[in-house]
């Protein structure tokens, strides 16, 4: 009896291990991982690219085919010398760097794919794809590549690259060897463009062979393509902008005022952005990145944050109005300039005293001295009318970032009192400490996107829609603050003189020689001081050149701010290229003024750059004798015009 107790107490326990195996490996699935199983091969179907357009519909990025070999190491095959020199043939590497692949993909996982060469191109596909079946554990795998149907705007298109392991723990989706948008639309609108991606479960038999897909291809998932975006670029403006910023530094700016779109984003020098696609991408992003001299990878427009200069004036006129401070026909007197205690902020030879008008369009650097001070003595301390102007300046979005679309961007900088409070102690600085900020030196700084978004907002009389690159999204919308208006503190009745007088700078001020038949065009120009650390010591340098226009004077198309680095003073080439951006987009690529574009064209600027490395002596030197460019580059350059493709 206890012989048949014991036989059956063996024989239920078998059973119930038996049913609960049964149910684990037939009904619970909870603790199975298809992607760990490793006798399940998984195949990534990778989705097409959205495609980007202009504003004016013309194809600015499609793609191409691509192949990468993929290796999953546990299932290589050693291969004989013979084999093995055919196979790095093909592929164009090395057996030393066959080992690295193999050993840096082991690393990574023994039993998961990776990539082992990536981008093949489709003449080494034709060739490779015959013999892949003799090496075992490698298989190809299809994918697209970015196809750039343009030369121009690299900094405003971007490229894409392969992931880095510290992407792919913050972000799963991405796997070894995925492309991943790096810089510009193609990294602000991955999420958008790059679709999702497919996959397929093969199963395999005990020798490692495909049999077929896993339990008839339930699991599989079809690739959903990205989606087209249209961007607000101007392609035309664009490559006209790049031209005439060639042998050039700095960064040119052009916004809709009337939508906030960036119709051009200039950044000086560029690059073709075809030179960061295939097999070459690294070798070629390496020569850029470590171009520390002319930074082709830096986006001027964006990123460089330089002193505004007179531009900046306009700025304080409207605070002196709204603050009550001064009327627009309150003169001050300027004997080449304004005295302060035992200082001088010196100014150029024009009539005295000034109005406001003058101030604007004489660019008169003892009137805004004077307002600027009026501003600060309003209130019972230096500290209290520092934060009323601070916040009025910012309220024209500088000072801060513009929450913009775009990859990549500065803050610029608008001091407030505890700026002066950190420098000097509380309390312990008065209103000539700060009175550069009357002319847009001193601690101000500000990127070119900001002075074309100030543009924009005086020319719109006090608002600006945040300036932004996305137009159209494939069946989505773009988002609502964009298309939000943002108010700036000033009243729109104080935008008129000030509007004049940027009107009066191409009438009768230091823009006259820059008028455009046809247009009228509301400018301002600036010289802005330039210094560097060179062997310890502060040195000035040659003056950046500035302008900052917006036309027509009502309901204006278009505000720009051209910054040309090492330009001299403001008309000499940011006014002219300024007065150009504006003719060839209002008139539809026609320019009259083929004086001011020869004179862009013809001079380049590559001397002062040079001066840094090569032991000159430096100073303020306005009258620098201009350098020509060879009459053989002169013709290259407007050959490069007349190719410029006209909608």
């Amino acid at each position: 009896m206890r012989k048949l107790l014991l036989l059956t107490a063996v024989i239920l326990v078998g059973l119930v291990f038996i049913a609960r195996l049964f149910y684990l490996q037939v009904y619970d699935n909870s603790n199975y991982d298809l992607f760990e199983d490793t006798a399940i091969r998984k195949e990534f179907n990778y989705p097409k690219r959205g495609y980007v357009y202009d504003r004016n519909g013309k194809l600015l990025v499609a793609n191409q085919p691509s192949y990468d070999v993929m290796v999953i190491p546990r299932e290589v095959v050693s291969l004989d010398s013979t084999d093995l020199n055919e196979f790095c043939s093909l592929l164009k590497i090395t057996r030393e760097d066959y080992n690295k692949k193999l050993e840096r993909a082991t690393t990574y996982s023994p039993r998961l794919p990776s990539p082992f060469v990536s981008q093949l191109s489709k003449t080494d596909y034709a060739v490779l794809q015959e013999k892949m079946r003799k090496y075992e554990g490698f298989y190809i795998q299809k994918r697209s590549l970015r196809s750039y149907q343009t030369t121009i705007g690299a900094n405003v298109l971007g490229d894409i690259g392969e992931v880095n392991r510290s992407i792919i723990a913050k972000q799963p989706y991405y796997r070894l060897g995925d492309l991943i948008g790096k810089q510009g639309i193609e990294k602000t609108y991955e999420d958008i463009l790059r679709g999702t991606k497919g996959i397929k479960f093969i199963q395999k038999d005990r020798f490692n062979k495909n049999i077929g897909p896993y339990k008839d291809g339930i699991y599989d998932t079809l690739p959903k393509p990205g989606k087209d975006i249209t961007i607000t670029i101007d392609a035309e403006l664009q490559a006209y902008g790049e031209l005439l910023m060639n042998n050039k530094r700095g960064g040119i700016i052009a916004i809709e005022p009337s939508s906030g779109e960036i119709l051009t984003m200039v950044s000086g020098p560029s690059y073709n952005p075809n030179l960061l696609v295939g097999r070459d991408r690294s070798k070629n992003f390496s020569k850029l990145y470590r171009d520390t001299i002319a930074k082709p990878l830096f986006d001027r427009g964006l990123q460089a944050m330089y002193p505004p200069g007179s531009p900046f004036k306009t700025l304080n006129a409207l605070v002196g109005l709204q603050e009550g401070v001064v009327t627009t026909q309150e003169r001050f007197s300027c004997n080449m300039g304004y005295r302060y205690g035992n200082r001088k902020m010196g100014c150029h030879a024009h009539v005295s005293p000034v109005n406001m008008n003058i101030g604007i369009y004489e660019s008169c650097n003892a009137y805004f001295a004077n307002v600027y001070r009026k501003i600060m003595d309003k209130y019972d301390t230096p500290a209290q009318g520092m934060d009323v102007w601070s916040n009025h300046i910012k309220s024209f979005g500088l000072g801060n970032y513009l929450n913009n679309d775009l990859s990549v961007g500065q803050p610029g900088k608008i001091p407030d009192a505890e700026t002066y409070n950190r420098g000097y102690g509380e309390n312990r600085w008065y209103t000539t400490f700060t009175l550069s900020n009357s002319i847009g030196q001193g601690e101000v700084l500000a990127t070119p996107i900001q002075l074309a978004n100030m543009a924009a907002a005086i020319g719109n009389r006090g608002y600006y829609f945040t300036p932004h690159i996305i137009k159209n999204i494939e069946e989505d919308s773009i988002p609502s603050d964009f298309t939000t208006p943002k108010y700036t503190t000033i009243d729109r009745k104080h935008f008129e003189p000030v509007v004049e007088g940027m009107f009066d700078v191409y009438n009768k001020g230091t823009a006259k020689y820059l008028k455009v038949q046809d247009i009228e065009i509301c400018g301002k120009t600036g010289t802005a001081e330039n210094f560097a650390m060179i062997d310890g010591k502060k040195t000035q340098l040659t003056d950046h050149s500035i302008f900052v226009a917006f036309a027509p004077k009502d309901n204006p198309k278009i505000a720009i701010a051209v910054f040309v680095e090492n330009g001299y003073f403001g008309s000499r080439f940011a006014g002219r290229m300024a007065s150009l951006m504006i003719e060839y987009y209002l008139k539809d690529g026609e320019i009259t003024r083929t004086d001011m574009e020869t004179f862009v064209l013809q001079h380049s600027l590559e001397h002062e750059y040079e001066k840094p490395y090569s032991g000159e002596p430096f100073g303020i030197n306005r009258q620098t004798t201009l350098n020509p460019v060879t009459e053989e580059e002169f013709q290259n350059l407007l050959e490069i015009k007349s190719e410029i493709p006209k909608s």
